[in-house]
């Protein structure tokens, strides 16, 4: 079982951890904690259900949302959780409660040499509209600049339908 639920502060050394494990430049503790406080912030964790009934959390994500756009601040999964629909959980939860907040577009920075990320990304319908050249200070990669537009019913009802909700 995977649920999807909103970050609390004690969730953060769990997040951090994932953090960690997940990028080359992980955030403070003090930036999740911002986070918590931050009004255009959504803040979300998926968690699984061990066999005991026991919940831990795998994955988080960061969205902004701004006006009538959601930026993806970050999003990542526990490397032992990869590959099983929890990012995909995550970003498809987060879609809707944007549509739902009036959110028409989406965009995020991805690393452009992050092919399973870009992958997921483009499932959603999201599309590279620029390039970030040396954006990554640790290794000067460049980020794709993707984005979703057309965000609304019609869209949730795609979303609903052919996706994971």
């Amino acid at each position: 079982m995977i649920r999807i639920r909103p970050l609390q502060e004690e969730d953060i050394p769990d997040v951090q951890a994932i953090d960690a494990v997940s990028f080359s430049l992980p955030w403070p503790k003090e930036s999740f904690e911002m986070e918590l406080r931050n009004p255009v912030s959504l803040c979300r964790v998926g968690e699984v259900c061990d066999p005991d009934g026991d919940w831990h959390i795998v994955g988080m994500m960061i969205t902004w949302i701004i006006v009538d756009e959601a930026h993806i601040a970050t999003i990542a999964v526990h490397p032992d959780y990869r590959q099983q629909g929890i990012a995909r959980l995550l970003l498809a939860s987060m879609l809707k409660t944007g549509i739902e907040l009036g959110v028409s577009m989406a965009t995020l920075e991805v690393r452009s040499g992050n092919n399973k990320a870009q992958r997921l990304y483009e499932s959603f319908r999201f599309e590279v509209v620029a390039k970030r050249l040396c954006y990554y200070s640790d290794n000067n990669e460049d980020a794709l600049i993707m984005t979703l537009n057309g965000l609304g019913k019609e869209y949730l009802m795609w979303l609903e339908k052919d996706q994971v909700l």
